[in-house]
């Protein structure tokens, strides 16, 4: 393939398309420059249908640490299994990719985004996004794009575009949209209580930015658009779907069980009639089909049956499939302190599904360490979101957490966040672990409400209460209706999962997926709209358990003291090797200090006695006066060596008491020192001299 390279600019910025110069073997590559971050991105796919039913599309987003000029830590010293940005990259790039291709393709396809030189002043998901369409469109499969992504920031009530890694550190908002040419199909953000309005705004900025990338593609596609390729789509033979149209009654039945487990029995009950039947009246002979197959098809049209009468009793009535109105919000209940041990605890349940969220404080050196290319590198706060089989009645694989895990958990603590109090204010690192129990559809937003409780429940001095609730969508062609407080056969079969997070101020955290191809604005509006209202019905159910944060923090947690010392002093504190704070920690029940740069001092224990112990002590080093010659102490001996003994006059300052003046002490010419004293033995002692490298002889009073 020869060598094609292409200028352009976007937002004040070179960018630099170049076809074949890299990985020229695969379906489709293309290598993106903007300003100084590069990106390699690759598609590749089977040109056989796979066995799920499902599109095995797979997005990859390499991080290489090698791309920010950073050796990986560690003991192997190269990267690992991808960390959480790296997961978080790639589903942002797949969510907004997957609604474009059509239902019933089945053939594997991978993308793979290797980040090859990253700048702070640029953010690499956007370059992958748009990398990753460009090479899809170019590539010949029926992808339906071109898409693109831009992230919006606020700094100073101004909007920046693709800000950099430091405007986002102080931006008010990070939101991130996906859209076609005509349409928005993916949204993610975090806010600092943002108005539904003000976020509508960016969402309409970043949809006209999106347009200038897509016109660069587009121009790119008319010239070297590969021919469209020969890839069936996989579809339900015509006999099938005629076979189960006998099966209508029974799925239509289907919509008034209320109970989410009844409603999957008698689905199952359906599926084996309609397997049986079909197979014995000999259906399948006339089908070149292995029978895994047939009974896929199966069960995917009487889902394409459920789907349907599902969707049209919403649309024709108002009515779902739970009973609820299209604004009803299921009912909700909330307990704390459910957990003795722990900091604190929470249950929020709504409609079936039910998630327990636990809080831990610890001193702020337990912070996580970041060792990747976001804009991080440490973090005070963490949630985590566990999804366990048996929340949904079911067995499975436990063991580390999954792409939809880290993305939950990451949802939930983009939200959590705009409400923590400032390290300042509050100088412990908070870990939140939801615990999903009972899951029929909005986990993700359930976990906020209870980590809401839970950091109430626990005295962390939170700004407010947040709440999340899930929107949905049913669109027919040009009817629609907005759901609020989706379950899960509605996320399932619906065409958006619209989640929305935040306080009765505003908005702190937004995720939209869908399954079409594109919203309009004037749905999105009523969704924000819609969602707002069902949130504030939220915040004021949860009120009702507990209003504000507790006084005092939980018995088990870490009490703390925080003091300024003089900056100057932090080396006599620590003393040499750690000398001196290891000694503290000793003497006061092993208490955790945490000593910062501009003269802080954390003491953190479960105990305020030793908290008071410690300071105490260190409050003798920073108060005391500069030593000087004539001072007495009485000392106690730290060590005896053949020349002399080291004698203790306070945390850390030793001086040297001289074998001659044991000699006159003890009336003896010659002496064996160790003979006479012991470490531990006590004497009264006077400074006769400090050297000029503040080395302390001493001498002996009588």
């Amino acid at each position: 393939m020869s060598e094609n390279i292409f200028n352009f600019s976007f937002a004040n910025q070179k960018l630099v398309i170049e076809l074949g110069t890299m990985a020229n073997l695969s379906a489709q590559s293309v290598t993106i420059r903007y300003g100084d971050t590069v990106v390699l991105t690759t598609v590749n796919y089977n040109n056989k249908p796979s066995s799920y039913d499902f599109f095995p599309l797979t997005v990859v987003f390499q991080e290489k640490l090698y791309s920010i000029g950073k050796i990986p830590g560690g003991f192997l010293k190269r990267e690992g299994f991808p960390g959480e940005y790296a997961t978080l990259c790639a589903r942002l790039i797949d969510r907004s990719i997957r609604p474009l291709f059509p239902k019933g393709f089945y053939y594997d396809v991978q993308v793979v985004n290797n980040v090859l030189a990253l700048s702070e002043n640029h953010d690499v998901r956007f370059v992958c996004a748009f990398a990753t369409s460009l090479a899809l469109v170019l590539s010949g499969l029926p992808f339906q794009g071109p898409t693109a992504s831009v992230i919006v920031g606020r700094l100073d009530n101004q909007w920046v575009i693709n800000p950099t890694k430091e405007q986002l550190n102080n931006s008010q908002l990070e939101l991130i949209v996906g859209g076609t040419d005509d349409a928005i199909n993916m949204i993610e953000a975090q806010a600092l209580e943002i108005s539904e309005a003000e976020l509508l705004d960016a969402v309409a900025l970043a949809h006209q930015e999106i347009k200038k990338l897509i016109t660069i593609q587009t121009e790119l596609v008319k010239k070297f658009k590969k021919p469209d390729l020969d890839l069936p789509l996989v579809i339900i033979p015509d006999l099938i779907k005629d076979f189960l149209v006998q099966y209508q009654p029974e799925i239509q039945q289907l919509t008034t069980i209320l109970e989410k487990n009844n409603r999957n029995q008698q689905f199952e009950v359906i599926v084996e009639q309609a397997k049986n039947q079909f197979f014995s009246q000999n259906l399948n002979e006339s089908l070149d089909l292995t029978e895994e197959k047939m009974v896929q098809f199966i069960i995917e049209g009487l889902q394409s049956l459920l789907k349907t009468e599902m969707r049209t009793m919403i649309l024709n009535t108002n009515k779902r499939i739970d009973g609820r109105n299209l604004t009803e919000i299921r009912p909700l209940s909330s307990k704390i302190d459910l957990l003795p041990i722990v900091h604190g605890s929470a249950m929020f349940n709504r409609g079936e599904t039910q998630v327990l969220s636990i809080v831990t404080l610890g001193a702020l050196h337990e912070q996580q360490i970041i060792d990747d290319l976001g804009k991080d590198d440490y973090k005070r706060f963490m949630h985590h979101y566990n999804f366990p089989p048996f929340s949904v009645g079911e067995t499975g694989r436990i063991g580390k957490p999954g792409r939809r895990e880290i993305g939950h958990g990451a949802l939930g603590e983009k939200a959590l966040l705009q409400i923590i109090p400032s390290e300042l204010e509050f100088p412990y690192t908070i870990r939140i672990v939801s615990e999903v129990l009972a899951s029929n559809g909005s986990t993700s937003q359930a976990a906020i409400c209870a980590s809401s409780l839970a950091l109430m429940a626990a005295g962390v001095p939170i700004k407010s209460a947040i709440a999340g609730i899930a929107m949905g969508l049913i669109k027919d062609k040009n009817h629609h209706a907005i759901l609020t407080d989706i379950q899960g056969l509605e996320d399932h079969l619906g065409d958006m999962d619209f989640k929305v997070a935040g306080t009765t101020k505003g908005v702190c955290a937004l995720q939209m997926d869908i399954k079409i191809q594109g919203l309009d604005f004037s749905i999105l509006t009523a969704a924000l709209n819609q969602a707002k209202d069902a949130r504030l019905q939220v915040l004021a159910n949860m009120n009702q358990v507990i209003a504000k944060p507790k006084p005092n923090l939980a018995p088990n947690a870490p009490k703390i003291l925080q003091k300024q010392v003089p900056v100057e002093k932090i080396r006599d504190i620590i003393g040499s090797g750690g000398k001196v704070i290891n000694k503290i920690i000793s003497e006061a029940s092993n208490v955790k200090i945490d000593i910062e740069d501009d003269g802080r001092i954390l003491i953190y224990h479960q105990d305020q006695a030793a908290i008071d112990r410690a300071w105490s002590l260190i409050e003798e080093i920073i108060e005391i006066k500069p030593l000087s010659v004539g001072d007495q102490f009485q000392g106690k001996v730290v060590k005896v060596l053949n020349f002399g003994a080291f004698i203790n006059l306070k945390n850390g300052i030793d001086g040297l008491l001289h074998i001659s003046h044991f000699a006159n002490f003890f009336n003896k010419k010659n002496i064996n020192l160790t003979e006479f004293v012991k470490v531990n033995d006590v004497f009264n002692v006077r400074i006769a001299k400090i050297n000029e490298k503040d080395k302390i002889e001493l001498e002996i009073v009588k």
